[in-house]
């Protein structure tokens, strides 16, 4: 919620799942969320990276990597463009 002068005022702003778009819940402990830095073609780190956020049921079922994998390569393809 934002008021008049553009400010967001929730208290609380819930998480997606980069993978399946559901919502990551204050309960789901066993969520994380990943920062994969962006490297130059030296591999040097170049100070910006991309966020990914997986949910609990993703990594439950085992298909945290393939899920991680398969959003990187979205990610590069987008970036390449």
């Amino acid at each position: 919620m934002e008021n008049e002068d553009g400010i967001i005022t929730d208290l609380y702003i819930p998480r997606k799942c980069s993978a399946t778009n559901r919502l990551i819940t204050a309960k789901d402990h066993a969520s994380v969320q990943i920062n994969i830095g962006h490297l130059d073609e030296d591999g040097r780190y170049m100070g910006n990276y991309t966020t990914f956020a997986l949910s609990g049921f993703v990594r439950a079922q085992g298909d945290a990597d393939s899920a991680l994998d398969r959003l990187w390569q979205a990610k590069l393809t987008e970036m390449s463009k």
